[in-house]
């Protein structure tokens, strides 16, 4: 456990007395981490931290579980003085201002996109047990429920669903089905265009998905009039579009994207692909984390297949890898030849013109990693591959 927390926040955290704080030292009971994602600066990060106050207090003076329990601040602050001001406010320790590149791997390995988010960590198995802190904080104020551990979708649905139509289902019904979660609101433009791309495709595959719907029902949709949903995916944003398998397991959390760019949904059901050419309709994903992206100098789409071929093992290993761990593959890859698209991303991130080029970008972190060799061999990337995630590299600011 104490092993996981300081390869998690290194050996030392702060608190608002300025000391240090042994991470080690957190104690043996400990069985919950809870990290919260925010900044001093955002008024929705001020008024969420009274609510957690409050919530910490209550937890740790009346909770059979007090000891089990503790909460790290991970600041996004620019101004070292702001965060220590904040830093006033809490109870708990937080990440050291100065470890910024420990802070933008935390960022990256729970696919934090923006703040203010809350993520409940388990310390014996480092997997997340739940996605939404602020929802727990919300929902369950004394803390009865620790340690929010995640549970299968069909136990999180389970009972009666509702569809537009005013009968209700059995959430038995989805049951062997691929199944949408579809967090909406009618008032909300991109998601009423998806809604519309949706329903323009009935006679698709997507006719055979179950929709289960949060905010905006529609005629093959149901409802859960609650947030555990919410609470399971960890949602930042609408609209969004988590697509389970008949397992109900995640197949992807860009429902979206596939949806609005898939217009005859030839590649339903949209399983994860080692690789993908960069256009577009998939540079969204540059901003879900890391992403190797080897530039050629091709224009046609057949002249990429050579850059493809030669990415696609080494994806497929890093895929299979993580997935046999039960984690979020921590890298994408993306081929990109001469178009607009490849123009835009390197001339954001100050590439060079060269072609080929190898290189790692990490949006959130404002980093790129560039390996600009004259040949690029398989070889050459594994090796550019494993330096990174063995954090080898020093990384140049985007």
């Amino acid at each position: 456990m104490s092993e996981f927390l300081v390869n998690l926040l290194g050996e030392r955290l702060a608190n608002s007395e300025k000391a240090e704080i042994d991470v080690q030292a957190l104690g043996s009971k400990l069985s919950v981490i809870g990290l919260y994602f925010g900044c001093s600066l955002n008024g929705p990060c001020k008024q969420f931290n009274a609510s957690l106050c409050e919530f910490y207090s209550k937890f740790k003076n009346s909770s059979e579980h007090k000891d089990k329990l503790e909460i790290v601040f991970v600041s996004s602050d620019q101004d070292q003085k702001h965060w220590q001001d904040f830093l006033q406010e809490m109870q708990w320790p937080a990440l050291p201002f100065k470890e910024r590149h420990k802070k933008m791997r935390l960022w990256n390995r729970y696919k934090v996109t923006s703040i203010l988010l809350s993520v409940f960590v388990d310390v014996v198995t480092g997997k997340v047990v739940c996605r939404n802190g602020l929802l727990v904080v919300r929902d369950d104020p004394k803390g009865l429920e620790f340690p929010w551990g995640p549970k299968p979708f069909a136990e999180v649905v389970a009972g009666p669903l509702l569809r537009s139509s005013g009968h209700a289902a059995d959430s038995s019904s989805l049951e062997g089905s691929y199944v949408g979660v579809y967090f909406s609101a009618h008032w909300c433009p991109p998601c009423r265009s998806l809604t519309r791309s949706w329903r323009s495709r009935q006679k698709t595959p997507l006719n055979s998905i179950s929709v289960i719907c949060l905010g905006l029902p529609f005629h093959t949709q149901t409802r859960v009039g609650d947030h555990r949903l919410n609470r399971l995916y960890g949602i930042q944003g609408i609209p969004t579009l988590i697509l389970l398998d008949t397992e109900g397991c995640v197949i992807t959390r860009q429902g979206r994207v596939e949806v609005l760019n898939d217009t005859e949904c030839r590649l339903f059901p949209w399983q994860p692909r080692p690789v993908l050419e960069l256009s577009k309709a998939n540079a969204v994903h540059l901003n879900e984390g890391p992403c190797l992206v080897l530039f050629v100098d091709a224009e046609e789409e057949e002249e990429l297949e050579p850059a493809r071929e030669l990415l696609q093992p080494i994806a497929e290993k890093i895929m299979a890898k993580y997935k046999a761990k039960e984690e979020e593959t921590p890298l994408l890859f993306f081929v990109a030849g001469e178009d607009d698209m490849s123009d835009s991303l390197r001339d954001y991130t100050n590439l060079p013109e060269a072609a080929p080029l190898l290189t790692i970008l990490d949006m959130s972190a404002r980093a790129k990693y560039v390996r600009d060799v004259e040949e690029i061999t398989p070889a050459v990337v594994e090796q550019f591959v494993d330096d990174f995630l063995a954090e080898m590299l020093k990384p140049e600011p985007i």
